[in-house]
């Protein structure tokens, strides 16, 4: 069985589990049909968002709060991106802000993208990454395989379904000889507390990661260079919409579609988020919002310049 067929199957089984979890999104169209704002959009938006992928959580929760001020009722759901694109392709999420391309969320492109529009991307700059430690004698992963004893003949990997795992399956394990060393598959929680609990205690450790990222300037780690390019180059992190999503939603597209996020901005939010005090994110990012008060009207006036 193919890593592919492996996850569709997976996906399903999960799309039936979220079945009941997914039913307060599922109406969001049919519920808001007659129901639009004065902007001309649906009032209902429903965002699909990537479990674990703490940009995309981040912007999701940005995008919310500023939908519910501008008069939206927002729903959300976090789930494996596979059924997030499930979810879209049927109608139960209108929108995503976390397909990474052209390489890591390539299959799912190919395989739900007729039911899809793209909305343009908001960072260009997005690289998949294995990180070790700070001190770590070793600098690129053609080091790695004999330095293998070192980190425990282990990399701590994320996610079954996610891109990051495939591409280091299929690509970074075989060009560096990394077959004797265990790719750890947990998830994005098991991997930072790994790297958390290793950089505490000095560790060795070597972990897949992904800029932009939060772990950065919360741990003493760094990239390990990629002379073989094995994990792609910098990718652009698109927003997605579902099918007829433009039509439904003629101005929140066209603010999606001049979203950006510079890095100072987007570190400052997942920052904001992730390493403050255990706040609620939605308290999180209206704080945030309070920080860039021009933030909004900003993005207005670049939707419609």
């Amino acid at each position: 069985m193919t890593h592919r067929t492996s996850r569709h199957l997976t996906t399903i089984a999960a799309v039936a589990t979220l079945a009941l979890g997914l039913t307060a999104c599922s109406t969001s169209t049919d519920a808001a049909a007659d129901e639009r704002l004065e902007n001309g959009d649906l009032s209902t938006v429903s965002i699909g968002i990537h479990s674990g992928w703490d940009e995309g959580i981040a912007v999701s929760h940005l995008f919310a709060a500023i939908l519910e001020d501008e008069g939206y009722t927002v729903t959300s759901e976090e789930a494996d991106p596979g059924i997030v694109y499930t979810g879209m392709s049927g109608g139960d999420f209108d929108v995503n802000f976390d397909m990474w391309l052209p390489e890591t969320h390539a299959d799912y492109l190919d395989e739900y993208g007729d039911d899809l529009e793209d909305l343009g991307a908001w960072y260009d700059n997005a690289k998949l990454t294995v990180v070790v430690n700070e001190d770590s004698p070793i600098t690129s992963l053609s080091e790695l395989a004999d330095a293998s004893g070192e980190f425990d003949n282990r990399i701590v990997g994320i996610e079954a379904g996610a891109g990051l795992t495939r591409i280091v399956q299929n690509a970074v394990i075989p060009a560096y000889g990394l077959e004797g060393m265990d790719l750890l598959i947990s998830s994005t929680p098991a991997m930072l507390a790994e790297l958390k609990g290793s950089t505490d205690s000095g560790e060795p450790i070597a972990a897949t990661l992904w800029r932009p990222h939060w772990a950065y300037d919360a741990y003493p780690i760094r990239d390990l260079e990629d002379p073989e390019g094995a994990l792609g180059e910098a990718e652009e992190i698109h927003s997605m919409g579902r099918t007829d999503f433009t039509a439904d939603y003629p101005t929140l597209s066209s603010w999606i579609q001049a979203f950006r996020l510079t890095d100072e901005q987007l570190f400052s939010l997942e920052n904001l988020i992730y390493e403050g005090d255990g706040a609620d994110p939605q308290i999180a990012v209206r704080e945030w919002l309070d920080a860039n008060p021009t933030f909004v009207d900003d993005l207005k006036a670049a939707a419609q310049a």
